[in-house]
């Protein structure tokens, strides 16, 4: 396993006045890539707040109302500017890993019925690709010892007290929910455990 640093720039936002750094994660052949959105001094006390961000094409970028991953990063953006520290993990996982395409054909079987995580079964694919083990090596990176987690998914915790890196507060981050996204909140909370 080898993380390398592969940039780092500057990064104005109508948030705040970020740096952006690009990371790539090797691993038994297998690539990576994941951005952080870092502001301020990341050591010092409390502990920063970090949102690490699955890629949402849809979402992110295309203003979906179909999920709360806008609106999400959106919030997590907003407090670490406001806070004027803080970072946040992007990581190139659509569709909580299954891809950009795989994730259209799920949102075709759900216009049919399924919910996302039937879709997900039905394409043979798992409910969940996603580990975290990238996001905790760019925490240990920056030589963060723990967080304050912006985040209603207890997979993450885990994933980062597995890797050393204590998680001081769970910061909930609760989206409004929409005609068109509550069947996909009301799935996270039922049957992936997500503390909505």
């Amino acid at each position: 396993m080898e993380l390398v640093h592969a940039a780092e720039a500057d990064f104005p936002t109508k948030f705040g006045h970020f740096r952006i750094h690009a990371f790539e994660w090797l691993d038994a052949g297998k690539r990576e890539e994941a951005v952080a959105v870092t502001l301020g001094d990341l050591r010092s006390l409390p502990p920063p707040i970090l949102r690490i961000h699955s890629q949402c094409l849809t979402g992110d970028v295309f203003h979906s109302l179909r999920c709360d991953c806008r609106e999400q990063l959106e919030m997590a953006l907003a407090a670490i500017g406001a806070e004027g520290r803080g970072l946040i993990i992007y990581e190139m996982k659509e569709g909580r890993g299954i891809g950009i395409i795989n994730k259209l054909r799920a949102y075709q079987l759900q216009d049919e019925g399924a919910d996302t995580v039937e879709a997900n079964e039905a394409l043979g694919l798992e409910v969940d690709l996603r580990n975290y083990r990238l996001p905790a090596a760019i925490c240990q990176y920056f030589q963060i010892p723990a967080v304050r987690l912006m985040s209603n998914n207890p997979d993450k915790i885990a994933a980062l007290e597995l890797a050393d890196i204590r998680v001081s507060e769970r910061v909930p981050i609760i989206a409004p929910g929409s005609e068109h996204s509550q069947d996909y909140l009301d799935v996270k909370r039922a049957k992936l455990g997500h503390l909505l």
